[in-house]
């Protein structure tokens, strides 16, 4: 089993930067796939960004594109989601989410493709 904590939302004015966090506890030995998704208030969830196990393929959303950057610590089995040029649209619920894979270098844009999701943090941007 693993655990899934995300941590890092907050309040921010819009233009500003934050970023969130998502630790991984538990079953660690393995490779795992990682996404961050966001759900909005009367919206579906949708995925903001992904990354392989590998670190080196990631996918974003069009919407995130050139403001929002995933990384991963492999030390800290932590991944980040790094958010610039804050939108009030990019007000949100993040949910971390996490897939055990066998391919190093594939990420997943689907939710149905994750087993393990955190309970999410809230990020609201005010204008």
């Amino acid at each position: 089993q693993l655990q899934v904590e995300e941590s890092g939302g907050g309040l921010v004015q819009a233009g500003g930067s934050l970023r969130v966090s998502c630790a991984v506890s538990g079953r660690t030995a393995s490779m795992y796939a990682m996404g961050w998704f966001r759900q909005a208030p009367g919206k579906e969830r949708e995925l903001v960004a992904a990354t392989s196990d590998s670190g080196l393929r990631t996918a974003y959303a069009d919407s995130v594109k050139g403001r929002f950057a995933i990384s991963r610590d492999y030390r800290k089995k932590t991944v980040y989601l790094q958010m610039n040029s804050l939108k009030p649209e990019d007000t949100a619920v993040y949910y971390c989410a996490v897939k055990i894979t066998y391919n190093s270098e594939t990420y997943y844009y689907t939710a149905q493709s994750y087993a393990y999701w955190g309970q999410g943090t809230q990020v609201t941007v005010s204008s």
